[in-house]
């Protein structure tokens, strides 16, 4: 039997709470499998960390989590403590290092699940969105000088080059490729941006060569978020910059229903490193601690997960328990309009896993 090792990392607010539910509905998915073991070391990083010793997680805490199979995380963000502290001192000190290049992010509605689009059919609204992950506008390069000062000034560069932009492209055009439409649309911002994005649109057209099979388009990031919301048919596969995909796919979340249900994968295809897996709602201190929070993201992370360690079969098993639930609106959270709590939720999963039929 094989023993995979994961590092749960719940980070703040709501994230301990759904990481939990996500650690419980794995064990019950691997006991009813029977195939495979899950053994689960926790860290607690996060903002109550970094109170206690001035940064989120500790200085030889990749080397501590560096040879787990993968990683399933909660969120970074503490209303204590800046953003951006938060943000590059958990998460990206750890997608970046790792070179986890592509963010990976399917959004469709669910069974049971309502889209606040017009009566959108399911399969109008299927998509999956791919991030580059690794640079781009979060590269992190820039400053600020004489702070304070009426001359201030402060720069964020973005930054691409060749080898990160082919690398994703090459990602996206192999995953639209495997789908059943073979369609990719590539966003970009080229008509504004003349240098790096034209780069973009460039290597976008010489990857395609490799991938006759898979029809493309190209449009710009902001007609892009009109065409989501008029003709969500029209779309499939979608490939896009770290800051351009971090906002469509929030909005692609929202459109299927709720940031809630909403998955993430933080890929790196090469496994040199482990990959990352986390629901993309954020940290939500206001209903922290209430016991409403939505679990279905991180449940959809874990069904990413398991395909990643190459456990087809439990990763179907864990979706179809998802619809399941997901279909009786009894289960439904708050942010879904229903009434449930998280515990009625992952309860519900954990019988719908305990209870199917293979």
């Amino acid at each position: 039997m094989k023993t995979y090792k994961i590092a749960a990392i719940p980070g703040d607010g709501i994230g301990t709470e759904v990481i939990s539910a996500g650690v419980d509905v794995l064990h019950a998915l691997a006991a009813r499998d029977g195939n495979f073991a899950l053994e689960v070391e926790d860290f607690d990083w996060g903002g109550d960390y970094y109170k206690r010793h001035g940064r989120m997680m500790p200085e030889n805490g990749r080397d501590l989590i560096r040879n787990h199979d993968a990683i399933l995380f909660g969120s970074a963000g503490h209303p204590d403590i800046p953003d951006h502290v938060t943000l590059w001192g958990l998460r990206l000190a750890i997608c970046q290092p790792f070179d986890q290049y592509a963010n990976v992010r399917p959004t469709r509605v669910l069974a049971g699940i309502t889209s606040p689009l017009r009566k959108v059919d399911r399969t109008e609204l299927d998509w999956v969105i791919v991030r580059e992950n690794s640079e781009g506008e979060y590269a992190g390069v820039g400053g600020r000088v004489h702070q304070g000062l009426p001359l201030e000034a402060a720069t964020d560069v973005s930054i691409m080059t060749r080898a990160g932009v082919e690398r994703i492209m090459r990602f996206a055009f192999r995953l639209a490729q495997s789908r059943p439409r073979k369609l990719l649309t590539v966003v970009t911002k080229s008509n504004a941006q003349r240098h790096a994005m034209v780069m973009w649109d460039e290597i976008a057209g010489q990857i395609a060569a490799e991938f006759p099979d898979v029809t493309w388009d190209k449009m710009l990031v902001d007609a892009m978020t009109m065409r989501m919301v008029m003709k969500p048919e029209s779309i499939d596969t979608v490939v896009a910059t770290n800051l351009h995909a971090d906002i469509l796919s929030d909005l692609a979340a929202a459109l299927a229903g709720s940031l809630g249900i909403a998955p993430t994968a933080n890929l790196n295809p090469e496994r040199d490193f482990p990959s990352m897996f986390e629901p993309i709602h954020g940290s939500a201190f206001d209903i922290m601690g209430k016991g409403i929070a939505n679990p279905i993201g991180t449940f959809w992370s874990a069904v990413m997960m398991l395909e990643h360690l190459g456990e087809p079969q439990a990763a179907k098993r864990l979706m179809t328990a998802i619809e399941r639930v997901t279909a009786d609106h009894r289960f439904h959270t708050p942010d879904l309009g229903g009434t449930a709590r998280t515990a009625d939720v992952t309860e519900a999963v954990i019988a719908a896993i305990q209870g199917a039929n293979d």
